[in-house]
Protein backbone atom coordinates (compact mmCIF):
# COMPACT_ATOMS: atom_id res chain seq x y z
CA UNK A 1 0.00 0.00 0.00
CA UNK A 2 1.47 3.47 -1.27
CA UNK A 3 0.67 6.26 0.96
CA UNK A 4 0.97 10.09 -0.31
CA UNK A 5 3.26 12.17 2.21
CA UNK A 6 3.45 15.67 1.74
CA UNK A 7 7.04 16.70 1.62
CA UNK A 8 5.88 19.72 3.81
CA UNK A 9 3.65 20.32 6.48
CA UNK A 10 0.62 22.95 5.27
CA UNK A 11 2.16 25.09 8.76
CA UNK A 12 5.84 24.73 7.63
CA UNK A 13 4.78 26.13 4.22
CA UNK A 14 3.37 29.12 5.43
CA UNK A 15 5.79 30.09 8.26
CA UNK A 16 8.00 30.07 5.19
CA UNK A 17 5.56 32.14 2.93
CA UNK A 18 5.36 34.70 5.91
CA UNK A 19 9.10 34.74 6.43
CA UNK A 20 9.40 35.44 2.68
CA UNK A 21 6.30 38.02 2.41
CA UNK A 22 8.30 39.96 5.76
CA UNK A 23 11.77 39.64 4.04
CA UNK A 24 10.53 41.23 0.66
CA UNK A 25 8.72 43.58 2.72
CA UNK A 26 12.07 44.89 4.80
CA UNK A 27 13.88 44.61 1.38
CA UNK A 28 11.11 47.31 -0.56
CA UNK A 29 11.06 49.35 3.20
CA UNK A 30 14.97 49.54 2.74
CA UNK A 31 15.13 50.10 -0.90
CA UNK A 32 12.30 53.01 -0.53
CA UNK A 33 13.91 54.92 2.32
CA UNK A 34 17.35 54.79 -0.40
CA UNK A 35 14.95 56.37 -2.72
CA UNK A 36 14.38 59.29 -0.64
CA UNK A 37 17.08 62.01 -1.26
CA UNK A 38 15.37 64.15 2.01
CA UNK A 39 15.53 60.52 4.75
CA UNK A 40 18.37 60.39 7.45
CA UNK A 41 20.55 63.57 6.48
CA UNK A 42 23.98 62.77 8.69
CA UNK A 43 26.72 65.65 8.66
CA UNK A 44 28.51 63.08 6.29
CA UNK A 45 26.89 62.48 3.04
CA UNK A 46 26.70 58.82 1.89
CA UNK A 47 27.85 58.24 -1.74
CA UNK A 48 25.43 56.77 -4.10
CA UNK A 49 28.26 53.85 -4.69
CA UNK A 50 28.46 53.18 -0.73
CA UNK A 51 24.93 53.19 -0.83
CA UNK A 52 24.17 50.79 -3.55
CA UNK A 53 26.90 48.20 -2.17
CA UNK A 54 25.40 48.72 1.20
CA UNK A 55 21.96 47.58 -0.16
CA UNK A 56 23.55 44.89 -2.20
CA UNK A 57 25.77 43.58 1.28
CA UNK A 58 21.90 43.88 2.93
CA UNK A 59 20.37 42.16 0.31
CA UNK A 60 22.56 39.17 0.20
CA UNK A 61 22.82 38.66 3.58
CA UNK A 62 19.35 38.34 4.14
CA UNK A 63 18.56 36.01 0.95
CA UNK A 64 21.45 33.48 2.15
CA UNK A 65 19.92 33.55 5.69
CA UNK A 66 16.31 32.60 4.36
CA UNK A 67 17.83 30.09 1.37
CA UNK A 68 19.84 28.80 4.73
CA UNK A 69 16.70 28.31 6.73
CA UNK A 70 14.90 26.44 4.55
CA UNK A 71 16.15 22.70 6.06
CA UNK A 72 14.44 19.60 5.91
CA UNK A 73 13.64 18.49 8.84
CA UNK A 74 15.35 15.91 10.37
CA UNK A 75 13.23 14.53 12.69
CA UNK A 76 15.19 16.42 15.77
CA UNK A 77 13.38 19.05 16.97
CA UNK A 78 16.55 20.28 18.82
CA UNK A 79 18.81 20.05 15.76
CA UNK A 80 16.48 21.13 13.45
CA UNK A 81 16.31 24.40 15.81
CA UNK A 82 19.74 24.64 15.66
CA UNK A 83 19.66 24.63 11.41
CA UNK A 84 16.97 27.29 11.25
CA UNK A 85 18.48 29.50 13.86
CA UNK A 86 22.30 29.85 12.95
CA UNK A 87 21.85 31.12 9.34
CA UNK A 88 19.27 33.77 11.38
CA UNK A 89 22.08 34.33 13.73
CA UNK A 90 24.63 34.95 10.75
CA UNK A 91 22.65 37.22 8.90
CA UNK A 92 22.12 39.17 11.63
CA UNK A 93 26.38 39.12 11.74
CA UNK A 94 26.80 40.03 8.46
CA UNK A 95 24.02 42.56 8.11
CA UNK A 96 25.59 44.28 11.20
CA UNK A 97 28.79 43.62 9.09
CA UNK A 98 27.85 46.03 6.56
CA UNK A 99 26.47 48.56 9.00
CA UNK A 100 30.12 48.88 10.77
CA UNK A 101 31.58 49.24 6.66
CA UNK A 102 28.89 51.89 5.56
CA UNK A 103 26.92 53.37 8.34
CA UNK A 104 27.79 56.79 9.31
CA UNK A 105 26.43 56.92 12.50
CA UNK A 106 29.19 56.37 15.53
CA UNK A 107 26.42 55.15 18.22
CA UNK A 108 24.79 52.66 15.69
CA UNK A 109 28.30 51.20 14.43
CA UNK A 110 29.10 50.39 18.07
CA UNK A 111 26.11 48.67 18.47
CA UNK A 112 26.63 46.85 14.98
CA UNK A 113 29.81 45.69 16.57
CA UNK A 114 28.32 44.62 19.65
CA UNK A 115 25.69 42.61 17.61
CA UNK A 116 28.52 40.55 16.05
CA UNK A 117 30.33 39.65 18.78
CA UNK A 118 26.94 38.54 20.75
CA UNK A 119 25.30 36.76 17.94
CA UNK A 120 28.28 34.90 16.97
CA UNK A 121 28.52 33.85 20.71
CA UNK A 122 25.43 32.72 20.13
CA UNK A 123 26.36 30.15 17.27
CA UNK A 124 28.97 29.00 19.05
CA UNK A 125 26.71 28.33 22.12
CA UNK A 126 23.81 26.49 19.51
CA UNK A 127 26.37 24.51 17.86
CA UNK A 128 28.19 23.43 20.73
CA UNK A 129 24.17 22.46 22.52
CA UNK A 130 24.31 19.98 20.10
CA UNK A 131 27.60 18.31 21.02
CA UNK A 132 26.99 14.79 22.83
CA UNK A 133 28.54 15.09 26.46
CA UNK A 134 31.81 13.75 27.04
CA UNK A 135 32.13 10.18 28.11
Amino acid sequence: MEFDVPLFSRGFVRRRAISLATSLSVMATSFALAQDPKHGSEARRVTDADEQQFLFEIDLAMSNMNRSMLMTPTGDIDRDFVNVMVPHHQGAVDMARAEIKYGRNDELRQLARRMVSQQEDEISSLRHALRPPPV
